[in-house]
């Protein structure tokens, strides 16, 4: 017992040096993670619609691990944030199906987190809702839920509007297979910052909104009276699950959400992990 607690002190001490230092009532961080990284939430949800589509515990899953491995500390469920998750958050990432439904507790938490700067990255019909002009004004852009204001599967091909922008750095004009909405909801002042558009697909959902050019990645800059200065990026598609793991998209998110977090654009890109640390050297008898 002795042997076995010395190596564990033995260990504690190691990662100490390493700078990975301990958690809660001493409990050791996680391997790799970057104690000094942005503090990102995941809001997930649970998995809807077909297989492939909507996987919101999956990006729970893989975004988590992508995130660590990219220098940020990150923490997430299935459900909303409390004001106790978001007190050293500095993002919140949203995937979650109709997460615009909000419940009085979950308004009071999230209003208090962006005034004082906190930041919100959305994905795709997180942003529906029953009060589109509510979430607006937190991500400048909503929808209505129960219209039909979607296209459903269609090719969304992407116009990169500005591209001096460096969240749009590794972003080109490239077509995807996913969904695309329209009969958005708009803050007004002030108005979303627009980094790419596409054109509605003449889906039989889409009607006359066929060829109608849609906002589908911007921007959000805003001040909630008293508060600090507040950011939001949001990328409207996601509908199929796998275009998160094309590059462009994914390192354009990955600048989104640092961007989104008051951090260097380039911090989840450029982030290299320190080397981990040599194992300890056990003591024989705790070898056995």
């Amino acid at each position: 017992m002795v042997l076995l607690l010395l190596a564990g002190t033995m260990q504690q001490a190691v990662w100490a040096q390493a700078g990975r230092g301990t958690g809660p009532q001493g409990a050791p961080l996680p391997q790799g993670q970057n104690r000094n990284g942005m503090h990102i939430f995941i809001w997930a949800g649970l998995k809807s619609h077909n297989e492939g589509q909507h996987d919101y515990p999956q990006f729970l899953a893989d975004w988590s691990k992508l995130l660590t491995a990219r220098g940020a500390v990150v923490d997430g469920a299935l459900h909303a944030p409390s004001s106790a998750d978001l007190e050293h958050t500095d993002v919140v990432v949203i995937y979650k199906g109709d997460a615009a439904f909000l419940s009085e507790t979950t308004k009071t938490a999230l209003e208090a987190f962006v005034k004082r700067g906190g930041g919100l990255v959305s994905f795709h019909d997180s942003m529906c809702g029953p009060d589109p002009d509510y979430f607006a004004r937190l991500v400048g852009g909503a929808k209505k839920h129960g219209e039909v204001n979607y296209t459903l599967d269609a090719p969304i091909p992407y116009t990169v509007v500005d591209k001096s922008d460096p969240i749009m750095k590794d972003m080109s004009d490239i077509t995807i297979q996913d969904e695309a909405f329209f009969s958005m909801t708009w803050s007004k002042d002030p108005a979303v910052h627009v980094l790419a558009t596409a054109k509605i697909a003449p889906t039989r959902s889409a009607g006359d909104h066929k060829d109608e050019v849609v906002p589908q990645i911007w921007t959000y800059e805003h001040t909630v009276p008293g508060g600090q200065p507040a950011r939001a990026f949001v990328f409207m598609q996601g509908h199929t699950y796998a275009n998160f793991a094309n590059t462009q998209i994914q390192r354009t998110l990955l600048r989104g959400i640092s961007w989104a977090a008051r951090k260097p654009v380039d911090e989840l890109i450029d982030y290299v992990a320190p080397p981990r640390p040599p194992r300890p050297e056990m003591p024989p008898a705790a070898k056995k």
